[in-house]
């Protein structure tokens, strides 16, 4: 018996199929003949009876207009952020009709590329030919994936390369692309499950050896959908870029600005200078400068180069590469601050009294020549009293007076106490090749410090400045911890001895005092790590919430336009606010605000987890060879199903599985953050002391799994062998009645 196709099925075959829908195309391609095309003809009706497919004469797709009902792709949207679609059945002679996507808050979300039966309504006297309505999803943007292609006898299979994910997938044979065996791809999902139940995908993309050094932050970039391709618009615009005038701006070329940044710095968007006030009211006090590219400029509201830089949200960087925001014509041209180049800028001056606190400050719209670009180190040679050629000129005119407002800005943090986590940034050096050469901590010098302090109170003026002229901006937002996530934090503070203050609303001074309190102890590294673990994570919004790090009201990203669209919100915002040019915060700048804060956050989380992914994978990579080997590292982490460890060397993250503890039954308290041996009593808990053998390292995944020897300088206990579980200790057996205690307390104050 010949099976009809359902309606659904009707419908996907004649979206990809708009020419060739007619009655005897639908029987052809769905193999169906004789008494059996009545069958289908009585479906076909059906579906014309209730609007989903539309009669017509010769098709079933109208040349002239569109039916009530029809099948629509949704395509990216507009600079309005309007959504649109695309008739798939249109056969017209001229363009095709456009179609404005009407939703409500009852429908499913929709990105560009998902598939849509809709009612369509004429738009009569509009811009647009169609309104159309959702009635039902019909298909999804493809699901992509990123794996290794291992080639079988009928086509082959894609392996995961991520280490949160262990399912393959089928690659029929007519969908390798060409791609070899072990090679590393890019594929999408392409139908209904295939050979034991696993999902289909056809590769769309070969991205080459997998093992190749260069390849890490390659896989990160695709495995997280990062854009690294600029569009020809957007690269033809920023190469017809030129660079900016005088004209309509304040000239600060004779002020003796200087960039100072990373020895391998892509970009330079900010050059700094502190002036002695010579005011007699203002004993002690400095004149700051923070001139910041003048990146709005160039990248104009609704542009093409707005466009995908809104869409990026943020560059991202990786040991061997960045993907940039904006084209390098303007990222590493146009944009950056060069030595003695002039450059356009906005500018902030700020006049700060000996306590640094700030007293006034004025933005302005300038013209700038940097005189010179310094690396952090350079810098920080000079002052402590190893000056080279560059520096030596500069010492007591430009640095020392940079240094001296900097004590001041110290003293201003010291009152206002923002939150002092000790947590070394990791660097990893890789050679021309791309292999990892080594890992260690960066350290930090006072000349960093410096440049993060300017640039604080930099953003602070920004927010202020436009709070006072009612302007919308996006805020840089981060909340104070949960209550459950400070219990949490105080636990592991009692564990370890330590106290968190109760009782009292929350301010950065009384973490501050509990990480004093662990300072220069065993317990540093886990009491830091545990706040940083507790906080909220940052975010944009046009709504003010304050800064709960910083211990600030007011706080915006103004100083890096190059590589953060939110950046350029606030530039526009201030030009806008003082009328430096037509070239401000436009009306659909202001009506998406809350949109694009929650787009650039959630770019920009992207990006962070992007990064984090490539560096697992080069640490990975750094210790393949130290497999078998034992490694000396702290406790970091405590799950159910097993141990992080975190690495003294390099601070990599190694997992430990439970099963590897020994054979006895572990019991997981999260509240306590421990695993406790049911047989030997042994206590596994976050902060202890191991030593650890690296029993696997894969490169591909980021994955390292090890087991522990020793923990506090004791061998491991390999427990009990055999038996049943039996009953829970009694040190268990109190902890739970404790928690109990406390769900009761929580819900008797609930009651009330």
């Amino acid at each position: 018996m010949t099976r009809i196709p359902s309606k659904e099925e009707i419908l996907e075959w004649i979206s990809q199929n708009p020419t060739l829908a007619t009655k005897r195309d639908i029987a052809k391609a769905f193999g169906i003949k004789g008494s059996a095309r009545i069958d289908l003809k009585r479906v076909l009706r059906e579906m014309e009876s209730d609007g989903t497919l539309n009669k017509r004469k010769s098709s079933r797709a109208d040349r002239e207009g569109l039916p009530p009902v029809g099948v629509l792709q949704i395509v990216d949207p507009d600079h309005n952020g309007d959504l649109w679609c695309r008739a798939i059945e249109w056969r017209g002679k001229g363009n095709a009709p456009r179609i404005l996507l009407i939703q409500r808050d009852s429908d499913p979300a929709v990105a560009p590329g998902d598939r849509i039966l809709g009612k369509l309504t004429q738009a009569n006297g509009e811009d647009y030919d169609y309104t159309a309505r959702i009635i039902r999803q019909i298909g999804h943007n493809p699901q992509r994936i990123v794996g290794i292609f291992r080639q079988g006898h009928e086509g082959g299979r894609i392996m995961p390369i991520d280490k949160k994910n262990d399912k393959q997938w089928i690659v029929p044979a007519g969908a390798v692309h060409g791609a070899k065996d072990g090679e590393l791809v890019e594929a999408e999902q392409s139908g209904s499950k295939g050979r034991m139940g696993l999902p289909k995908a056809r590769i769309v993309e070969r991205l080459g050896d997998p093992t190749a050094p260069k390849a890490v932050s390659l896989i990160a970039i695709h495995q997280h959908g990062i854009p690294d391709a600029f569009p020809d618009d957007v690269i033809k615009e920023a190469d017809a870029a030129k660079p900016a005038g005088l004209k309509g701006r304040t000239d600060l070329r004779d002020l003796p600005l200087l960039t100072i940044d990373p020895a391998d710095a892509r970009d330079r968007d900010d050059a700094v200078l502190a002036i002695p006030d010579e005011d007699p009211k203002n004993k002690g006090g400095f004149l700051l400068w923070v001139a910041i590219a003048d990146v709005a400029h160039y990248v104009r509201p609704n542009s093409a180069l707005d466009r995908e830089a809104r869409k990026r949200g943020n560059s991202s960087y990786f040991p061997d590469r960045v993907v940039p925001m904006l084209p390098d014509r303007l990222s590493g041209d146009l944009c950056s601050l060069h030595e003695d180049v002039p450059r356009a800028c906005m500018a902030v001056e700020m006049k700060i009294d000996a306590q640094g606190n700030k007293i006034s400050h004025r933005f302005v719209r300038g013209l700038l020549k940097s005189i010179a670009s310094l690396a952090y180190e350079d810098v920080q040679a000079a002052m402590d009293g190893n000056p080279d050629e560059r520096t030596e000129p500069l010492l007591e005119p430009i640095l020392k007076p940079l240094y001296g407002a900097y004590e001041a800005l110290k003293r201003a943090r010291a009152v206002r106490q923002p939150l002092e986590l000790d947590l070394p940034e990791r660097q990893i050096v890789l050679n021309d090749e791309g292999e990892v050469t080594s890992v260690a901590f960066k350290e930090r010098f006072d000349a960093h410090k410096l440049i993060e302090e300017f640039m604080v109170l930099a953003n602070v003026a920004a927010a202020e400045e436009l709070i006072k002229h009612k302007m919308p901006l996006l805020f840089r937002v981060h909340e104070e911890p949960s209550q459950e996530k400070l219990e949490s934090l105080r636990e592991v503070a009692q564990a370890s001895g330590l106290n968190l203050a109760k009782g009292q609303v929350l301010q950065t001074r009384h973490l501050n005092q509990l990480l004093k309190q662990a300072a220069n102890s065993d317990q540093s590294e886990l009491i830091n790590m545990s706040t940083l673990r507790s906080m909220t994570q940052a975010y944009y919004n046009p709504e003010n919430f304050g800064h709960f790090g910083l211990a600030l009201r007011n706080y915006a990203h103004f100083t890096s336009p190059i590589r953060r669209y939110s950046d350029l919100i606030v530039h526009r915002a201030l030009i806008k606010a003082h009328g430096f040019g037509d070239d401000g915060l436009s009306d659909w700048d202001i009506e998406m605000l809350e949109a694009t804060g929650k787009q650039i956050s959630d770019t920009e989380r992207r990006s962070m987890l992007a990064e984090r992914d490539t560096t697992d994978r080069y640490l990975a990579a750094f210790m393949s060879d130290r497999v078998g080997t034992e490694l000396a590292g702290r406790i970091s982490g405590v799950q159910k199903f097993g141990v992080f460890v975190k690495l003294d060397e390099t601070g990599a993250d190694v997992m430990v599985p439970i099963r590897s503890l020994g054979s006895e039954f572990f019991h997981f308290d999260a509240d306590a953050m421990e695993l406790f041996g049911e047989k030997s009593g042994t206590v596994v808990r976050v902060g202890q002391r191991v030593t650890l053998k690296l029993t696997e390292a894969a490169p591909v995944t980021g994955g390292m799994v090890g087991e522990i020897v020793t923990i506090d300088d004791r061998a491991m206990p390999k427990g009990g062998r055999g038996g049943k579980r039996g009953p829970a200790p009694r040190r268990k057996a109190a902890s739970f009645k404790k928690k109990a205690a406390k769900t009761a307390r929580k819900v008797k104050r609930t009651r009330k």
